[in-house]
C-alpha cells in the first residue's frame, strides 16, 4: 500500500470518527441530566425525612409530658399559631394588629438597610486596611473591637442617643454587619496574587487603577463571602434590633409574644425568620454564582 492510499485511508475514516465522538458526547448529555436530577431528588428526599424525623420526636416529646405544654407546644400548636398571625380571627389582624408578612417585610426592610449601609462603609475601609499599612494599623483593631461586642452591649447606648424609632434599629444592624465585611476585604485584597499586581504595575497602572481594576475584581467573590456573612449577622441581630419598639416587626412579634408566654407564637416568629434567611440566602448565592462565575475554577 503507497502513502497516498493510508492518507486516503486515514481521510475517509476521520469523518465517521468525528460525527462518532460528537454523537457520543450529544447522547451522554441527557445521561448527565438524569444523573444529576436523580442527585437532586435523593437529598430533597434525605431532607424530607430528616424534617419528618424531627417533626416526629417533637411530637412525642409533647405526647410524652415531659414539659409543661405552655412552654413546649406541638407542631400542631406552632402550625395554627402561623395561621393565626397570618390571616385575620375574630376581628383581630394577626398578631399586634399586623399579619406576620407585614412584620417580616419591616424586619427585613430593617435588614436590608442596615446591612447596606454596613457594605457602602465597610467595603472601602477594608480596601483601605488591605492597602495602607498605616491605617491598618490604626484601623483593624477598631475593626476587631466591634466584631466581638453582642449587639446588645450597645443597644442601650444607641437608645440613649437615638431614642426608640427606627435610628437605634438600623445602626445597631449596621455596626453588627460592617466589621465581617470590612474584615473580609481587607483579608481579600491582600491576597490577590502578586504576579496579578505585578503584571498591572508593567502595564504602567498607578495606585489607584490597580485597586480598581486589578485589586478589587480579584478579592471580589471573597467581598461577596463578607457580604453574604454580614447579612447573616444582621439576621441574628434583628430580635435584639426589635426589642425597643419593634411592632411591626418580627423581633417586636416575637418580644410581646414572650411577653404573654405565647410560646407557639414566639416559635412561629424564629420559623419564619429562619425560613426567610434559607430563601434570602440562596438568592444571595444566585448572585454570586452570576456575578462572579470564575469563582471556583482553576
Amino acid at each position: 500500500m503507497t502513502a497516498l492510499d493510508t492518507t486516503s485511508g486515514a481521510a475517509a475514516h476521520a469523518p465517521a470518527d468525528s460525527a462518532g465522538s460528537g454523537a457520543g458526547k450529544t447522547s451522554r448529555r441527557p445521561a448527565r441530566r438524569v444523573r444529576s436530577w436523580a442527585t437532586a431528588l435523593r437529598w430533597a428526599a434525605l431532607r424530607l425525612l430528616a424534617l419528618a424525623v424531627l417533626l416526629a420526636t417533637w411530637q412525642a416529646v409533647v405526647a410524652a409530658g415531659v414539659w409543661p405544654r405552655v412552654l413546649v407546644p406541638s407542631p400542631g400548636d406552632v402550625w395554627q399559631a402561623f395561621v393565626r398571625a397570618s390571616t385575620v380571627h375574630d376581628g383581630v389582624r394577626g398578631i399586634s394588629d399586623h399579619l406576620l408578612v407585614e412584620h417580616l417585610a419591616v424586619s427585613l426592610r430593617r435588614i436590608a438597610i442596615g446591612t447596606g449601609y454596613a457594605a457602602l462603609v465597610g467595603i472601602p475601609l477594608g480596601l483601605l486596611i488591605g492597602v495602607v499599612k498605616p491605617l491598618a494599623v490604626v484601623l483593624e483593631p477598631a475593626v476587631t473591637f466591634l466584631r466581638t461586642l453582642p449587639p446588645l452591649a450597645y443597644l442601650s447606648l444607641l437608645v440613649i442617643w437615638f431614642g426608640i424609632d427606627e435610628s437605634p434599629k438600623i445602626w445597631l444592624l449596621l455596626i453588627a454587619a460592617l466589621p465581617p465585611v470590612a474584615a473580609a476585604t481587607a483579608a481579600a485584597v491582600r491576597g490577590v496574587p502578586a504576579d496579578l499586581v505585578e503584571a498591572g504595575r508593567a502595564l504602567g497602572a498607578g495606585p489607584v487603577v490597580l485597586l480598581f481594576s486589578v485589586r478589587l475584581p480579584a478579592a471580589l467573590p471573597e467581598i461577596l463571602t463578607g457580604v453574604r456573612i454580614a447579612v447573616g449577622i444582621a439576621y441574628t441581630s434583628v430580635v435584639a434590633a426589635e426589642t425597643i419598639n419593634g411592632v411591626p416587626g418580627v423581633g417586636g412579634m416575637i418580644r410581646d409574644a414572650q411577653r404573654y408566654n405565647q410560646t407557639d407564637v414566639v416559635i412561629a416568629g424564629i420559623i419564619a425568620i429562619g425560613l426567610s434567611g434559607i430563601v434570602l440566602d440562596a438568592l444571595f448565592k444566585g448572585v454570586e454564582r452570576a456575578a462572579v462565575p470564575w469563582r471556583g475554577r482553576a
